[in-house]
């Protein structure tokens, strides 16, 4: 079996292609070949991608209407209207005085809050 060298092989027509000098030259310079256009691509896809989204959301905000705080309520117009003061003292006419505090049962090592 023969022996490989440890010679890189380097065909003279490869040499002089865009690619090869590309990569040449991307060892020595690598932030003005690969960092500077990478970073200028991010940045004009942000500018170019603004207006389109500005116009989706335009486009999303026509569909939703705007609806009052009755319908969003869910009061039609058969409904009694809400007034919330007379629903404060409706709630305070109840009778609260006669009401009793129940323990409930707690889960199985957990405290119940007795010392």
């Amino acid at each position: 079996m023969p022996t490989f060298t440890s010679k890189k092989y380097h065909p003279s027509a490869l040499q002089n292609t865009l690619g090869a000098r590309y990569r040449r030259s991307l060892s020595r310079h690598p932030f003005l070949l690969f960092g500077l256009p990478f970073i200028g691509t991010i940045l004009a896809g942000s500018f170019f991608l603004t207006p389109a989204t500005a116009l989706r959301y335009e486009r999303h905000d026509r569909k939703v209407q705007r609806i009052s705080q009755e319908e969003a309520m869910g009061l039609g117009r058969n409904k009694r209207k809400v007034d919330l003061n007379e629903e404060y003292y409706r709630l305070a006419a109840k009778d609260l005085d006669d009401w009793e505090q129940k323990r409930i049962r707690r889960f199985k090592g957990e405290p119940d809050g007795i010392l």
